[in-house]
């Protein structure tokens, strides 16, 4: 290559530096030893907005690294894994009956809702519950629905207009009959939040109603046929 390559190298290298590039990356771009170009680059002024930035860029290749290799062998078989249940799932349940959602909606209530006397209340982040539940509801109860409310739970700093919007399509109930929203604050410890649409909670004022819907969870509770009084523990007196 000669004297005047040599000269040329030093030259791109302390460019490349005075970019913000680390002496690693110098020497994999020119293809020289770390000892030649930490010799060349020793007195270079380094830009600091343009050190700081390839930093934020290198942080960022970083993060989406593992996401760019191709999964691994224990990766590739938990997404079988996951699909074969996806599909056994779909056979097992198949096309849901009438009495399918019944119980179906049962048993979410009971797990899910509201025991207090006075309203069906029903709280959740997950879309499918909450559709789910709707769809029982409305199916089981003459429901008016301009008593039905929504009340939502959404952190501060996250969409309102976009969240009430995402609930209102959802549950087909206006935002007319959304109540004044609950802005919680942001957890410093927690990089993202787990629900951008926050967490609703879907509430029909009715006392009959919600008496009926606990006497269809009793039922559905007391229909197996152990007997959960023979297998409580005694507690010391």
């Amino acid at each position: 290559m000669g004297y005047r390559g040599k000269v040329a190298e030093q030259e791109r290298a302390r460019d490349l530096r005075a970019q913000g590039w680390t002496l690693g990356e110098i020497c994999e771009e020119l293809g020289v030893s770390k000892a030649s170009a930490s010799l060349w680059c020793r007195d270079v002024e380094i830009d600091e907005a343009a050190l700081t930035e390839r930093r934020r860029a290198r942080r960022i290749a970083g993060r989406q690294g593992p996401r760019l290799r191709a999964p691994n062998k224990l990766q590739r078989r938990k997404a079988a894994e996951i699909e074969a249940g996806n599909t056994l799932g779909r056979q097992l349940i198949g096309d849901l009956s009438t009495r399918d959602i019944r119980l179906a909606g049962v048993a979410l209530y009971a797990g899910e809702g509201s025991k207090t006397d006075g309203a069906v209340k029903f709280a959740n982040s997950d879309p499918h519950m909450v559709a789910l539940f709707l769809r029982w509801f409305r199916a089981e109860f003459e429901v008016d629905e301009s008593r039905l409310r929504i009340n939502l739970y959404l952190h501060e700093g996250l969409d309102l207009d976009a969240a009430i919007g995402f609930w209102s399509r959802l549950t087909g109930i206006p935002s007319s009959q959304f109540t004044k929203p609950y802005r919680a604050r942001p957890d410093s410890s927690i990089r993202r939040s787990k629900h951008p649409m926050g967490c609703v909670a879907v509430v029909y004022g009715c006392s009959r109603t919600h008496r009926q819907v606990m006497g269809m969870t009793r039922a559905l509770l007391s229909s197996d046929d152990w007997d959960v009084a023979s297998a409580t523990p005694t507690l010391p007196g």
